[in-house]
Order: structure tokens, then sequence, then C-alpha cells
């Protein structure tokens, strides 16, 4: 890479996130609207139903996620905001809330197939906890999957690896469920 660089996104970059995601909207018509749909809603809307409500998002200034560039090109995305922009995870038994503190939350990697397993989560992770830092989270957290999960493809490691949340600092607030899922955090005060 010649100059990896990360930036929140916002209307002028969203050519950017456009052009990073690719007709599929990184994964099947998903434009990162997962964690923010009800699953019916999401169904319904893959594709360009949900790139026009990321763009919606984009335009509010709302500032969804950063993006990485490896010189001018983008290469990767990570989704992070206060836990309350993503309904659906109120409804996971697994990554219910650990207690009532206001919490930002990181859902979402998409890294360009060639930049794959080159640092790039981590880069992003470590930009997010600054970003959120910087925006006066307390908390953050994120919900990467296990070790033993680490198999699938790299695309359904769209949550990240419980690696890249180590080495940036987080720990384990709790396990869940039958893969022992975890709900990494990490607090800065």
């Amino acid at each position: 890479m010649a100059e990896l660089t990360v930036h929140p996104v916002t209307s002028d970059r969203w050519n950017d996130l456009e052009q990073l995601f690719g007709p599929r909207g990184a994964c099947g018509g998903c434009w990162c609207m997962w964690w923010r749909l009800s699953r019916s809603e999401f169904e319904k809307n893959k594709g360009e139903p949900n790139r026009r409500a990321l763009q919606e998002i984009v335009r509010s200034e709302e500032e969804p996620g950063l993006l990485a560039y490896d010189g001018g090109e983008p290469i990767g995305w990570v989704s992070v905001a206060p836990r309350e922009s993503f309904p659906a995870l109120e409804r996971s038994r697994v990554l219910a809330l650990v207690n009532d503190q206001p919490v930002w939350s990181v859902v979402c990697f998409f890294v360009a197939k060639g930049y794959r397993r080159k640092g790039v989560s981590l880069a992003l992770l470590e930009a997010a906890v600054e970003f959120a830092r910087k925006k006066g989270a307390e908390i953050i957290e994120g919900y990467p999957i296990p070790p033993k999960e680490n198999e699938s493809p790299d695309p359904f490691a769209y949550t990240g690896l419980e690696s890249i949340f180590e080495q940036t600092g987080f720990e384990v607030a709790v396990r869940r469920g039958k893969t022992e899922r975890g709900v990494w955090r990490r607090h800065f005060k």
C-alpha cells in the first residue's frame, strides 16, 4: 500500500463509498443497512433501496462510518455510530445490551478483495476507536466472530475478527449463545 489514510464518510466522499461497494452494495445489496433495518425491511430493500437509504444517512451529515484509502483509492469501510443507530442489535439475544451505559458500536467492515489480510481492518478499527472517542463516546463495542468461525470466507467475517479487537485494546464484556459470540468493549474513561 502506498499510503493508508482513513476519513469519515461525508457527502463529498459518497462516490468513493459507491466505488468501493460496487454495484452489489458490498455484499448482496446490503449497502451496510443490515443492522439499521428490521429483517423484513432489509430483505425488501436489498439493492437500490438500501443504497438510497445509506445515501440519505450520509446526506443528513450523520457520518455513518469511515473509509480507508490507499493513496486516493477507497479500499475499506467500517460502520461506527452510537448503538441506537443499529436497531437490529436490540433484537439479538446474543448481542443484547451489556448494561445501561451509552455505547458506540462497530458493526461492519468491508475491505476490497486485493487488500484483505493486509491490516486494513485493524487500521479501520483503530480509526473507528479514535473517531468515537472524539465524538464523546465513553465506551465502544464490537461483535467480532470467534476464532472457530474464522474459516468463513472473508466477506462473511464482516463484523471483524476477535484478534483485531484484542490488538486494539478491547476486552470481552460478555459471551452468549452456542457460538459464544462476544460483546467486546473498550472504555475511554
